[in-house]
């Protein structure tokens, strides 16, 4: 695409985000985005399908139709091609090139759940290109990233909901938690614990040949070049036999290369939870300080010395020192999920259960009508991507917002920032920038790979 052909485009958008224009011209499509009838199907596309893939997927057949499907592993393209079939009774289209989707002009939107390194370039190009955003959580390997996206969410108008799905699903428990602490239940809020669980070290894993059906090259993307690692056991399920130790496939989430161990995974879930709890959405916390911490590797300069193992953090505990004088503790150990402590009491919950005496007083002194629905901004929606497409026809951002998702992110970045370096952080929450430790703040960014940089 010219230079001239992205200027015209972006200034369309503009001019009707500036407008407030309920109804958006899709400039790739030719389509109005109002949807002509109520009951009109938005058309979809999946970008990265093993794991997450095809769970968000799965959940969306009731709400639209889905055209296409891309992923680097052809095995994982094809398995999910026959499931997608089955289940919508049409044949999707198969992709490796997850560009050849963003150049359809039938496709309203995509839902993105590659590994996380590659979630900032795939998501800015679907803007561009007119689409509507799903992308899976962490939503971005950086805080500078963060930054860019919401740039071009604000800039293309588009709607873009990330996945931290407890905002709208798990039986309503983590609104209620949100609920009880609003609504003063236990009181003024001292502390918050959020679970998260634990990573595990790895044997040293040796270089081995790349399975046949996966592009190695194009999986690295924007990472480093680096030989594709793996052991020969095997553990079976998503989307099918892989490496029980690899640097690819679910294995991904153990390397700072391409992701932020359980910090940026269950992470990006609690803490996104605890923060809104807090009406921490807006802003975040003055220091983040790793109280103890295993790295299963040695560091230098905040860099692991050997690429053999996994490099993530297996325990933590990192205290963070949030506004209003709120201690949050982050930590691997116990229960996972959210315990909220108070003047007044304090309660548990997790995706299973809701626990603790202020919990059990509702039967009593329910909430006030509408508590919930306070929580939400309006009715709860069917799941989290019926929340999506509500905002699609309203042209409203949903739920979880790149806004909010990014503020609480940046408390899990910052985590292991400072575990990688090996001390606290003073976060400046307005610059969004670490105070007084220049080698801290080059980690707040990194440079994509020659050759897949984003495409502005």
């Amino acid at each position: 695409m010219s230079i001239s052909q992205q200027t015209s485009r972006r200034q369309f958008l503009q001019s009707t985000v500036a407008a407030g224009a309920a109804s958006i011209l899709l400039p790739s499509t030719n389509r109005a985005f109002g949807y002509e009838s109520p009951n009109e199907r938005p058309v979809f596309a999946t970008i990265g399908l093993r794991n997450q893939g095809w769970a968000i997927t799965n959940k969306s057949f009731q709400f639209a139709d889905f055209a296409a499907l891309a992923d680097i592993d052809a095995n994982v393209l094809g398995t999910n091609v026959e499931k997608v079939e089955k289940k919508q009774g049409k044949k999707p289209d198969a992709y490796k090139d997850y560009r050849k989707i963003l150049d359809r002009k039938d496709i309203d939107a995509v839902m993105i759940a590659t590994p996380d390194h590659w979630h900032t370039k795939v998501a800015v190009e679907a803007m561009y290109a007119g689409k509507d955003v799903y992308c899976e959580k962490p939503l971005t390997l950086t805080i500078a990233e963060g930054k860019l996206i919401e740039k071009v969410v604000k800039e293309t108008g588009r709607v873009f909901q990330v996945g931290t799905m407890q905002r709208s699903e798990s039986g309503q428990r983590f609104l209620q938690a949100v609920a009880l602490v609003k609504n003063g239940r236990i009181g003024t809020v001292t502390r918050v614990t959020c679970g998260i669980g634990g990573m595990v070290a790895s044997p040293v894993i040796p270089e081995a040949p790349v399975p046949e059906q996966l592009d190695w090259e194009f999986w690295l993307g924007p990472a480093p070049k680096v030989s594709y690692r793996a052991l020969p056991e095997m553990r079976e399920g998503y989307g099918g036999g892989v490496p029980l130790y690899s640097n690819a496939h679910y294995s991904f989430r153990n390397w700072h290369e391409y992701s932020g161990g359980k910090l940026t995974d269950w992470g990006a879930h609690h803490v996104d939870i605890a923060s809104w709890a807090l009406g921490a959405s807006e802003t975040g916390p003055s220091k983040v300080t790793p109280l103890e911490y295993t790295l299963p590797v040695d560091y230098k300069d905040g860099h692991p010395v050997v690429a053999d193992q996994y490099n993530a953090a297996t325990k933590f505990e990192i205290q963070v020192d949030m506004p209003n004088d709120v201690e949050m503790i982050i930590t691997s150990e116990g229960d996972n999920g959210i315990l909220f402590e108070g003047t007044e009491g304090r309660f548990f919950v997790n995706r299973g259960k809701i626990t603790g005496k202020p919990v059990e007083d509702l039967k009593e002194n329910p909430l006030p009508e509408g508590a919930i629905e306070d929580v939400y901004g309006g009715k709860v929606s069917a799941n989290h991507t019926a929340n999506f497409i509500e905002g699609m026809k309203s042209r409203k951002q949903p739920i979880s917002d790149v806004w909010s998702h990014n503020r609480m992110l940046e408390i899990c970045h910052l985590s292991n920032i400072a575990m990688r370096l090996g001390r606290g952080l003073n976060w400046d929450p307005v610059n969004r920038k670490i105070i007084d430790d220049a080698q801290a703040n080059t980690f707040l960014s990194r440079e994509n790979r020659k050759g897949y940089e984003i495409n502005m």
